[in-house]
């Protein structure tokens, strides 16, 4: 293997929990709830789907059908399905739906899983191209600049930054591409087998992790420098 490249959320970061990203942004923005009202509030959030790299949503609602299905296509898309899903939730204040929004795009609000680092360094110093492929709707570099991950990393291929979303190839080619590699000698390296299988239509090798809180998965992403070789 030439290159690997990763999924950002889910595999080699992971978001907060949903109550966590709620009491921030309480605190943050001065409101206070009752215990019981905001555990009842993260766990509806929650419920809902409404926080970016959490849960999908239980139900989702007809009227957001449409922009879930292409949200990670541009930033204006990611923005309205996920404040859709979080406005079913009552808050105290209508502008918290936007600050929680907000909130999950800082680099406060995410957590490298323990490994990454030993990881993304070693195949860094091995001379192995690193990639990030991620459907998302915003700018996620910052996030790997401020947990020291960024020096690691050779080329980053968004979606939103495309107007292309995994499963489609062509998010896999461009970042195939960036980092001067064939795919037949690239690992994709992700937590959906949906999104990130897609990589296999081009012949990369595609190795899938649990998409788990960090606390829970230790070291999922080490077999990773076996496979490359």
């Amino acid at each position: 293997m030439t290159a690997v490249l990763f999924d950002f959320s889910g595999t080699l970061f992971r978001v907060e929990s949903t109550e966590s990203w709620l009491r921030a942004v309480l605190a943050e923005t001065g409101h206070i709830l009752p215990e019981p009202e905001l555990k009842a509030s993260a766990r509806a959030l929650e419920a809902a789907g409404a926080l970016p790299g959490g849960a999908n949503p239980v139900e989702l609602p007809a009227d957001l059908a449409g922009v879930w299905a292409v949200r990670d296509e541009s930033a204006e898309l990611h923005r309205a399905a996920y404040t859709g899903l979080s406005r079913q939730v009552t808050l105290p204040d209508p502008g918290l739906h936007d600050a929680l929004y907000e909130r999950h795009k800082t680099p406060a609000a995410w957590a490298p899983y323990p490994d990454a680092a030993e990881v993304l360094r070693t195949l860094h110093e091995r001379g192995i191209g690193v990639g990030v492929v991620s459907n998302i709707g915003w700018d996620l570099r910052p996030v790997f600049r401020e947990h020291g991950l960024d020096r690691y990393v050779d080329a980053y291929v968004l979606s939103y930054e495309h107007g292309v979303q995994k499963p489609d190839p062509r998010l896999f080619s461009v970042a195939c591409a960036a980092l001067g590699a064939d795919p037949r000698q690239v690992l994709m390296v992700g937590d959906s087998k949906e999104a990130d299988g897609g990589a296999a239509a081009l012949g990369c090798r595609v190795h899938l992790v649990d998409h788990l809180p960090v606390t829970d998965r230790p070291d999922a992403l080490l077999p990773v420098l076996d496979l490359v070789g």
